[in-house]
């Protein structure tokens, strides 16, 4: 199976040999009865340890990325929280984003730090600012592509150059443009990670996060954390993102779709100052996303003239717009993320302008979504 969408359909999702389903069933069951003390029926014992409907979505996730290896997780944050234990010691050393995901900075800052890992934030845009924030204690480079959320582009091949040569490993966390967009993995980076809730999910009703590599040292490492920590999804969250990942190829070409007719309407609006989308071919990496990107994603930021106020004033009109955190989902999101998703980074070197917008643009019909922007614009 080499198509996309056919491996997002069927990869790992064969019609049960007993029944002939051709939906992967929901295996509730915590335990599993054994043919003897000496061995596995299946594979299966304890469904902390594995359950089929949760191995059905590993063996997808890796297929849509083109890897060897992936394991499922409860969350994003999880996914992330196991990576660096399995990466990192106290004394070592990570580089992460200037821009990085709010609750990925809270993670490395307020949790990881206490325990002895340090980290610098740089503009990953910026190969020479990388490049010097490297030390001989660095064991990740942590990459977004596009960030959240300011939508920069890193060049992933260029970032595993300079990862590897310092010997670290670059994790590419590939939530914003999901493997329909982009495969990292191909472009040199170590391991990609996912929250599952937003695109892969695509619908807003479970909660989940995967990690993806072809390094079998470190998915072994990732496996024993998963087990012995145990922050995996439950059998209907592992079916329901499974359900999702089925459409996400058309999902993706609609959210692309309606986000490039909402950055052309926001670009001409009086009262919008600065539109940042990655297919703009005024962003400034424009060129390493359209050499690395199949398109441009459904995520659009934007900085309101007039300040806080005037952004806030815009999140409250909106009507088709739904003012929520998360992304990815059907449905179209507004947010203020100074206020919301990246209030963990107030008064740092992360802090986001106050006047921005972040908008996941679902799947509706444009000119609803149109005419709810124009309306809250005023």
């Amino acid at each position: 199976m080499t198509g996309f969408a056919t491996r997002a359909i069927h990869a790992g999702q064969d019609p049960d040999p007993h029944t002939g389903s051709v939906i992967v069933p929901i295996h509730a069951t915590s335990t599993f009865a054994q043919d003897g003390v000496s061995g596995l029926r299946g594979g299966y014992e304890y469904a902390r340890t594995a359950n089929p409907t949760r191995a059905a979505l590993e063996t997808c996730l890796a297929a849509l990325e083109g890897a060897r290896h992936g394991r499922a997780f409860a969350s994003g944050m999880a996914a992330g929280d196991v990576l660096l234990r399995a990466t990192c010691r106290p004394g070592d050393h990570i580089v992460i984003p200037d821009d990085a995901y709010g609750g990925t900075f809270r993670l490395i800052d307020k949790v990881f730090r206490r325990w002895g890992i340090e980290h610098t934030a740089v503009g990953q845009a910026n190969l020479d600012a990388v490049a010097a924030a490297m030390r001989p204690t660095t064991r990740l480079v942590w990459c977004e592509t596009p960030t959240n959320p300011l939508l920069t582009i890193a060049d992933i091949a260029a970032l595993a150059g300079i990862a590897h040569q310092a010997g670290a490993r670059l994790v590419v966390d590939n939530t914003f443009a999901t493997p329909y967009l982009q495969t990292p993995l191909e472009l040199g980076a170590d391991v990609v990670l996912h929250s599952t809730t937003k695109y892969l999910g695509g619908h807003s009703d479970v909660i989940g996060g995967a990690l993806i590599t072809n390094d079998a040292a470190l998915d072994e490492q990732v496996a024993f954390l998963q087990n012995s920590a145990g922050a995996v999804p439950g059998p209907f969250d592992a079916w329901l993102t499974l359900r999702g990942i089925k459409t996400l190829a058309v999902r993706m070409e609609r959210h692309c779709d309606n986000a490039e007719r909402i950055v052309a309407v926001l670009q001409a609006h009086p009262a919008i100052s600065s539109v940042h989308y990655p297919g703009l071919e005024t962003h400034p990496n424009h060129e390493v996303a359209a050499k690395q990107m199949r398109r441009f994603g459904g995520m659009v930021s934007c900085t309101v003239r007039g300040g806080a106020a005037a952004a806030l004033a815009v999140c409250a009109q909106t009507r088709v717009f739904t003012l929520a955190e998360s992304l990815g989902g059907v449905e179209s999101l507004i947010e203020h993320p100074a206020r919301m998703t990246h209030a963990s980074t107030a008064g740092t070197q992360l802090e986001v302008p106050a006047e921005l917008l972040r908008l996941s643009v679902g799947l509706e019909d444009a000119e609803d979504l149109i005419d709810d922007l124009l309306a809250a614009l005023g």
